[in-house]
């Protein structure tokens, strides 16, 4: 009952720090520059991280915080939860850009802070112009220093069970040659894939050393990535403290 109580009362401090930042984001960030409304969606992440440690108990620590990248790279993250896309606004630096579900861009506030910085906004039903899109929007937006995130199971996927890797992340690894960081993490352990409780308890995140893709194929890429971040997983406690 305390659980779902603390769960509700944080849900809706999130909803009220998207409509706060997005609407931030969209009228003043978008009178200055983009590093402005970098930082002002890092500042997102980190006032939800806060909310979620003080309102449902809900922390977090980093292994490898040595591995988090200083320039531009590429990150694939495993994708069990909401958590992961709140808090890597947070941990990561701030030059971001995501390769993300179109229908995001349609939601009131959230969508419209989502344009305001460079993402990838792909449909996921395109299959080639999808992948190309990646590789070329994500090429340009590397070489202006940015971070690419992606989530190369495309959806989230709940503790113990697989899902299929896609291939536009290591494509566009093999494509631009820029280091590969994968991320491994519990975070479906206590905030289930398509639930409302979010269980007190503390997340492990495991960054992995960058590797260079040169001279690899991105089939070769993706099975790299995948066998790195499902032995981690594997390893991290599969219940709430």
């Amino acid at each position: 009952m305390l659980v779902t109580l603390r769960s509700t009362l944080y849900f809706a401090a999130m909803i009220l720090s998207i409509v706060l930042f997005g609407l931030g984001i969209v009228t003043i960030g978008m009178l200055l520059p983009l590093t402005a409304r970098d930082r002002m969606a890092a500042a997102w992440g980190s006032t939800n991280l806060w909310l979620m440690r003080v309102i449902c108990g809900l922390k977090y620590r980093i292994h490898g915080k040595e591995n988090l990248p200083k320039d531009a790279a590429i990150v694939m993250c495993k994708h069990q939860s909401t958590w992961e896309t709140i808090s890597l606004k947070s941990i990561l630096p701030p030059a971001q850009s995501w390769i993300l579900k179109q229908e995001l861009m349609r939601i009131p506030v959230f969508g419209w802070a989502l344009a305001a910085i460079p993402n990838i906004p792909i449909d996921r039903k395109a299959g080639r112009k999808a992948v190309k899109q990646i590789v070329e929007r994500g090429s340009a937006l590397l070489q202006q220093g940015r971070i690419i995130v992606i989530f190369p199971e495309g959806t989230r996927t709940a503790p113990g069970e697989k899902r299929k890797y896609g291939i536009g992340g290591s494509l566009l690894a093999e494509k631009s040659g820029y280091p590969v960081i994968p991320i491994a993490h519990n975070a479906g352990v206590f905030w289930r894939r398509r639930g409302l409780k979010k269980y007190p308890g503390t997340i492990d995140v495991v960054v992995g050393q960058a590797f260079d893709p040169a001279g690899m194929k991105a089939s070769e890429i993706t099975r790299k990535i995948e066998a790195w971040i499902e032995t981690e997983v594997d390893k991290l406690p599969t219940q709430p403290e």
